[in-house]
């Protein structure tokens, strides 16, 4: 049986379970503690309305530099910034995990993140995203810091942010932008760029507004101008809404073009028989590092988030000498914007077309578990559920083990590694060499001399089980795909009658 408790005590209990110094007005406010007690018990499942009615402080988000020289400096080129999440579902380290995924972006995007506030709701208001008090506290947290933007951990209509905005007094942009701002940052080739673009202009069509009478004046109408300029004409927000649709039409098939270049590698891959893998994973899972660490390949490795955008595959050996190809994806991250899915769909291809996938989760992070499920949904999206799957959990030296337990017990096709200090590296290697597809054909052939090439495609093509040199030629025995055991088969040795 459960005891009840006083408002008086409940307020208390919360002061000491969280640190000195966190906002106490924002963690409860006893005028309304009041009503949770009717005839001595609790309200059932629903939210405490003192939870319901906080902006909760998450602590250790700030990421302001105590040397005071260097603030400034940062201060001269970083926007400042102010975390606020709504936390519906799940538990606090849940809503706090959240917001410091959030804190991350804001960091890869160069902002300084001053403070971070969630509030437990059932579900955001439809207004102002956190309710009109709540936006009144959260201007004051703005006031306090000399924060000049606010990022909300969530995709915001354009009606919440015209409303928080006017009530904050600074500029306030959500999750989707951040991303959005983040991809602008780092794409490289034109491809990513043009993929980013206009991921942006989908983004922005439904959200662009005016200040002043600027965008709802009425253009044409005016003497002289013909037929086609009479009457109200189309106003200047509407002019710029026609322009972008154009625009990213023409985005559109400029992609559709660069598409087209890399379907026609895939299919040279394909046509060689070369298998594929795609490593897949998280943002900031290590993927770059393990494509680094089992070809060598020399990418880019930093430690922030979205660091690759731009595909990267390279060739590979496996251990028993058959030539595969590693492709480094973009990395995912939980409610990706549907803007980006749907504009590096042609990228994510990889993924879809490949033999086998490296599912990359970081064996540190809080919740593994979650990052598994955001990277498998997007999955679904590309259509690539068939393929087969190995779950690498990356950064084991740095990971719990009872963690990597867990994981390894719910993932059956899993194995922990360590793509910084090269631990189980041979073991995945040999993984792999065992998932890729085989080639069908089993064939013995003597290749004379003068075929060299064959010789060379039975190597790359095939997986070679035998090799001898002799008077007559090479004599070989290969699994081969169909194709190459045709070109072979002229070179197979008659049967010897007994």
């Amino acid at each position: 049986m459960t005891s009840s408790s006083s408002p008086s005590q409940d307020a208390q209990s919360l002061a000491q379970n969280y640190p000195e110094g966190l906002r106490a007005d924002a963690l409860m406010e006893e005028d309304v503690a009041w009503s949770h007690e009717i005839d001595g018990e609790r309200d059932g499942d629903q939210f405490d309305r003192s939870e319901r009615a906080a902006l909760r402080r998450v602590a250790g988000l700030s990421t302001e530099l105590e040397d005071v020289t260097e603030v400034e400096y940062r201060q001269l080129r970083l926007e400042r910034v102010v975390l606020v999440g709504v936390w519906t579902t799940g538990t606090i380290q849940d809503a706090d995990n959240s917001l410091a995924e959030l804190a991350a972006l804001a960091e890869t995007a160069g902002a300084l993140v001053l403070d971070g506030v969630v509030q437990r709701r059932d579900k955001p208001d439809a207004a102002t995203y956190i309710g009109s008090g709540k936006a009144n506290e959260l201007r004051d947290i703005v006031l306090e810091t000399g924060a000049d933007t606010v990022i909300c951990d969530g995709e915001l209509s354009p009606g919440q942010l015209i409303h928080l905005e006017d009530v904050v007094k600074v500029k306030v942009i959500d999750r989707t932008a951040l991303i959005l701002d983040i991809f602008a940052q780092h794409a490289k080739s034109r491809e990513g760029k043009a993929q980013v673009a206009l991921a942006q202009m989908q983004y922005m069509l439904p959200r662009l507004r005016g200040w002043g009478q600027s965008l709802s004046r009425q253009m044409g109408g005016g003497k002289g101008g013909g037929l086609a300029t009479r009457g109200p004409g189309e106003t200047k927000i509407e002019t710029d809404r026609r322009r972008i649709r154009e625009k990213m039409a023409k985005m559109r098939r400029e992609i559709a073009d660069m598409k087209t270049g890399r379907e026609i590698k895939r299919q040279e891959r394909r046509r060689n028989k070369v298998p594929s893998v795609a490593i897949a994973g998280y943002t900031n899972a290590g993927k770059s590092s393990l494509l680094n660490r089992l070809t060598g390949a020399g990418v880019l490795v930093e430690n922030a988030l979205f660091a690759t955008l731009d595909p990267t595959v390279r060739r590979a050996e496996t251990p028993s000498g058959r030539l595969y190809t590693l492709a480094d994806t973009v990395g995912f991250v939980r409610h990706l914007p549907h803007h980006l899915v749907e504009a590096f769909r042609s990228t994510m291809e990889e993924v879809g077309d490949s033999d086998l996938i490296l599912h990359v989760v970081d064996g540190s992070h809080p919740a593994p578990e979650e990052q598994l499920a955001a990277v498998r949904e997007v999955i679904r999206d590309v259509g690539a559920t068939d393929v087969p799957e190995i779950v690498v959990i990356n950064k084991a030296d740095a990971a719990d083990p009872l963690v990597l337990q867990r994981l390894m017990r719910i993932e059956k096709r899993s194995i922990a590694v360590s793509a910084r200090t090269g631990m189980n590296i041979d073991e995945l290697l040999a993984l792999i060499d065992n998932e890729l597809p085989r080639p069908s054909v089993e064939i013995e052939a003597l290749v004379p001399y003068t075929h060299g090439r064959l010789v060379a495609r039975a190597h790359s093509e095939g997986e070679v089980i035998s090799e001898e040199h002799t008077p007559e030629g090479t004599l070989l025995k290969v699994r081969v795909h169909e194709e190459l055991a045709a070109d072979l088969a002229p070179y197979v040795p008659a049967p010897v009658a007994l």
